[in-house]
């Protein structure tokens, strides 16, 4: 599956982290979930464990330290929902052009600025964000918690706890897998810590053995090349891996750069280069569906 070419980029593109005077709770208009995601952003102080390349986020910057307070991120969870469930959403000029048919709530998501599970206080967050499609009458209609996620704190405490909820909430996890390759994981990832490939596999293992996952992974040009061959096949491999280990991956998202990253040397895959990379994806892993996204004509900027 592609995305749909009725889709306007500008909609789709629009995750400004800012609406109204909310804190943490931004609504978007997500190509993923062909509706509004609710974004849940944990991370005001834009601290990860990853630097991704790709990123629009400048890590290299020094970030003040910021608190969540839960009971403020339900009140603006209750706010996002209610405005999009009454309508009054789409009579803000950001939503207005929104077509017909992605006019409906589809999750709630946590990702934002950082990663969200390095919050101690993350299943609290999760609980919140449960309570209010409770409240709202949403999870018997199929609307998700999805947790958009590099699989670095799978078995922390915070995560641990929140598996009971997530699970019995509609709970999905998206886990980043962008290389095959310790040496491109580290290139492209730039993890702190000594973290490895190896691990992040182990942890998206562990997870998935237990419930579906989706994969979801972002290829862009480095100094004006896309990944070489032998990481693709380096990929399909650690794909295969987790299939064999007894992984249920029900899809893999195949993205690349749709908004202007922070680093300079970094640029969006045409569309053609895109769809040869999946139908090499595809040849090699036939028994998992793959989405592609494609990205944006905007150039990288520095920020």
């Amino acid at each position: 599956m592609k995305d749909s070419p009725d889709f306007d980029s500008k909609i789709v593109t629009d995750h400004r982290r800012q609406w109204r005077d909310c804190r943490y709770v931004y609504p978007v208009i997500s190509r993923r979930a062909r509706g509004v995601s609710i974004g849940v952003n944990l991370n005001l102080d834009k601290r990860c464990n990853f630097a991704c390349v790709y990123c629009q986020i400048n890590r290299r910057l020094r970030r003040e330290l910021f608190d969540v307070e839960i009971p403020q991120l339900a009140h603006e969870l209750d706010l996002a929902i209610a405005v999009a469930l009454s309508g009054e959403l789409w009579n803000e000029d950001r939503f207005a052009a929104t077509p017909p048919e992605l006019r409906r709530i589809n999750d709630i998501a946590f990702s934002g600025d950082g990663e969200p599970t390095s919050l101690p206080l993350f299943d609290e967050a999760v609980s919140a964000a449960a309570e209010a499609l409770k409240r709202h009458g949403l999870i018997k209609r199929g609307v998700k918690i999805v947790i958009i996620t590099n699989a670095t704190n799978l078995q922390s405490p915070q995560v641990q706890r929140a598996f009971d909820v997530l699970d019995t909430s509609n709970g999905e996890f998206w886990m980043k897998l962008d290389a095959g390759s310790q040496e491109f994981f580290k290139r492209i990832n730039r993890p702190s810590g000594g973290m490895t490939l190896d691990y992040i596999c182990e942890n998206i293992l562990s997870v998935a053995r237990q419930r579906e996952v989706v994969i979801q992974t972002l290829f862009s040009r480095i100094d004006g090349n896309p990944p070489a061959p032998a990481e693709i096949d380096a990929y399909c491999d650690r794909i295969s891996q987790l299939l064999a280990g007894g992984a249920k991956i029900k899809l893999v998202q195949l993205h690349t750069v749709a908004r202007a990253p922070s680093e300079s040397f970094v640029a969006t895959i045409p569309n053609d280069q895109l769809d040869s990379i999946a139908a090499a994806i595809r040849e090699k892993i036939s028994t998992v569906p793959l989405e592609i996204y494609y990205g944006c004509d905007t150039p990288p900027q520095q920020k």
